[in-house]
């Protein structure tokens, strides 16, 4: 289901995106803006990040009285508890999340070890962008990949070259990494096909003629549109406190 009030990031986002075609890169260049190298794709299912939306249990066992359910993680990426200034839960592990609330608790309690569990997940948000009817993000309706995420775009547009549509996700490290997929032959038959199950903000970028506009879609991205509500926390994101 797409989002039905977007905020003027995401609209934004979505503007970067229909902007992606070569015609409009050629008339904005980005001078001095080195080429993005990818990592190795990897189906490798990493450690869970909270994001914005989610909502968390945290518990303190010498304090009980601290203990808090439903702790949702905010639009800036962080989390209020009592006693101690806002925490930031965006792009962190569990692990890393109760060691940065345990070193918060320090200056409090004597034993100050903190408890983080999931209570629930937001929404999970895909992008779509290049040669579809409607680029934008999208909320992921439970498990959906790479096609069923162009249909609910809007489809292919005629000028689309489906058979080398670009899959770009968050890897090990935060790096981004790419691959394509040919959706050309999932079209006529979709049996049997690696159609790429996506993952929270991955990124389907349909080309106009060759892969190589994916690589000046992704530059302008990151130089102009990166934090769009939370994908900064997905990929390179400034997660400082």
């Amino acid at each position: 289901m797409r989002t039905n009030a977007p905020s003027r990031a995401v609209l934004l986002a979505c503007a970067t995106l229909v902007a992606a075609s070569p015609a409009v890169a050629a008339r904005a260049p980005a001078p001095g803006f080195s080429n993005i190298g990818y990592a190795d794709w990897t189906e490798q299912e990493p450690e869970y990040r909270f994001y914005p939306g989610d909502m968390i249990d945290i518990t303190v066992p010498s304090a009980p009285e601290l203990a808090r359910t439903g702790v949702i993680v905010q639009p800036d990426g962080r989390i209020t508890m009592p006693l101690v200034a806002p925490v930031m839960a965006a792009d962190r592990t569990i692990n890393e999340l109760q060691a940065d609330l345990t070193r918060a608790y320090a200056s409090q309690l004597l034993r100050p070890e903190v408890v983080v569990q999931v209570k629930s997940v937001g929404a999970l948000k895909v992008f779509v962008g290049g040669e579809v009817g409607a680029p934008g993000v999208f909320d992921m309706p439970g498990d959906i990949n790479s096609l069923q995420a162009v249909i609910q775009a809007g489809g292919f547009e005629v000028s689309a070259k489906t058979d080398r549509v670009v899959i770009i996700r968050r890897g090990p490290g935060g790096r981004a990494m790419m691959r394509t997929v040919n959706l050309q032959s999932a079209l006529k038959n979709p049996v049997g096909l690696d159609l790429v199950p996506l993952r929270r903000f991955d990124i389907v970028y349909v080309p106009r003629s060759n892969i190589a506009e994916a690589g000046l879609f992704m530059q302008q991205w990151f130089r102009d549109v990166s934090p769009v509500q939370g994908f900064s926390y997905a990929i390179g994101g400034n997660n400082s406190q």
